[in-house]
C-alpha cells in the first residue's frame, strides 16, 4: 500500500503513484505541453485532401475507382448507423431521453414513502449514467428528525469508497463549521444533490442534476426540516430555481414548500471545499452560520 501523498513530495513520487496523485486530483485527461493550433491543423488537412486522388481538382482520376463506382461502400441492408457509447448524450442512458429519465426520476421519487423506500428506488434507478462509474450510491446520512438539512453537489472520490456524503477532507471542515454553531453532525441530516460520484470529481453537467432533482426534492420532503442549507453552486441553483452563482446567491434566504404543504428556509453558502482551497473566505462562511443558527 502506498504512503499517503502531499503537495511536498509529489515531485519525488514514482512515476505510478505520480499518476495515481494526479488521478485523485481530478486530471483524467492528458494536455500536451504547448497550445495545438487547431486551425492550422484544419488548413493542412484540407490541403491534403485537395491533393489526393478523387478530391478537388483532381476528382475523378482515381484509377482505383472503377467508372461509376460509389466514392462510399453501401451500406449493408437492415444496418444503421454504430450505437453511441453509453452516457453520450450528457449524462443519461440512451435508452432514456432526459425527459423521460427526469419524469422516471419523478415517478420513482413520489412512489417512496419512506427514506428506506427512497434509497431503493434510487438503487435501482438506470436513468443516469454516472451510477454505472462510481462505486457506490451515496444517499444521506444523519438525524430523520433533523431541523437542518445540509444539500451538497455530489459525491467525491473518499464519499464514492465509503457510501457516505462529507467524510472527506472538505467533511472535517464541515462537522467544525457545525460544532462553531453548537451543532453536531448527529443532529443534522446530510445529502448531496447527487448520489453518485462524477467521473474525475469534474462538475456535474446540468442533465445529471435534473434527473437526480426529484430525488432530493422527495428526500427533503421526507425529513421535513425547518431549514435547508445549500453547500455550492450547482445544490443552490438547483434548489433555489437561480441562475445566480453561489457569490450572490450565498447569504439570501427563499421560502420552499414542500408537496405535504410544508415549508423550510432555504439558503445557500459556500462549499467546505471551496473553503479549504479559499480560506479568506470562511468570513463571509461564519456569517451564513450565525445567520442559520438565528434561524434554527
Amino acid at each position: 500500500m502506498s504512503k499517503p501523498i502531499t503537495d511536498f513530495d509529489v515531485n519525488n513520487l514514482d512515476p505510478f503513484e505520480a499518476l495515481v496523485w494526479q488521478f485523485e486530483m481530478g486530471a483524467d485527461e492528458a494536455i500536451a505541453d504547448e497550445p495545438l493550433d487547431r486551425f492550422k491543423a484544419s488548413e493542412s488537412l484540407r490541403q491534403n485532401a485537395a491533393n489526393r486522388p478523387g478530391f478537388g481538382a483532381n476528382a475523378g482520376t482515381n484509377p482505383q475507382r472503377p467508372a461509376g463506382a460509389s466514392a462510399r461502400p453501401a451500406q449493408a441492408a437492415g444496418t444503421g448507423p454504430a450505437p453511441m457509447p453509453a452516457g453520450a448524450d450528457g449524462g443519461f442512458l440512451l435508452s432514456d431521453t432526459p425527459h423521460e429519465a427526469r419524469q422516471s426520476a419523478r415517478d420513482a421519487a413520489a412512489a417512496a414513502n419512506s427514506l428506506e423506500e427512497l434509497k431503493a428506488a434510487i438503487e435501482k434507478f438506470e436513468g443516469c449514467a454516472l451510477k454505472k462509474s462510481a462505486s457506490n450510491t451515496v444517499f444521506g446520512t444523519g438525524s430523520v428528525e433533523a431541523k437542518l438539512v445540509l444539500v451538497g453537489e455530489a459525491p467525491g472520490a473518499e464519499e464514492d469508497r465509503q457510501g457516505l456524503p462529507f467524510v472527506g477532507p472538505s467533511g472535517k471542515l464541515l462537522d467544525a463549521m457545525l460544532r462553531s454553531i453548537g451543532l453536531a453532525r448527529e443532529e443534522v441530516y446530510i445529502t448531496n444533490i447527487l448520489p453518485w460520484r462524477p467521473p474525475g470529481n469534474r462538475q456535474p453537467t446540468t442533465a445529471e442534476v435534473a434527473v437526480c432533482e426529484p430525488f432530493v426534492r422527495r428526500h427533503l420532503e421526507l425529513i421535513g426540516p425547518k431549514v435547508v442549507v445549500c453547500l455550492g453552486g450547482s445544490s443552490a441553483k438547483t434548489l433555489m430555481e437561480e441562475d445566480r452563482g453561489i457569490t450572490r446567491l450565498r447569504g439570501t434566504w427563499k421560502e420552499v414548500a414542500f408537496a405535504d404543504g410544508k415549508k423550510a428556509d432555504l439558503t445557500a453558502m459556500f462549499h467546505p471545499a471551496y473553503l479549504l482551497r479559499t480560506p479568506e473566505q470562511k468570513r463571509l462562511a461564519w456569517r451564513d452560520l450565525r445567520a442559520i443558527a438565528q434561524k434554527l
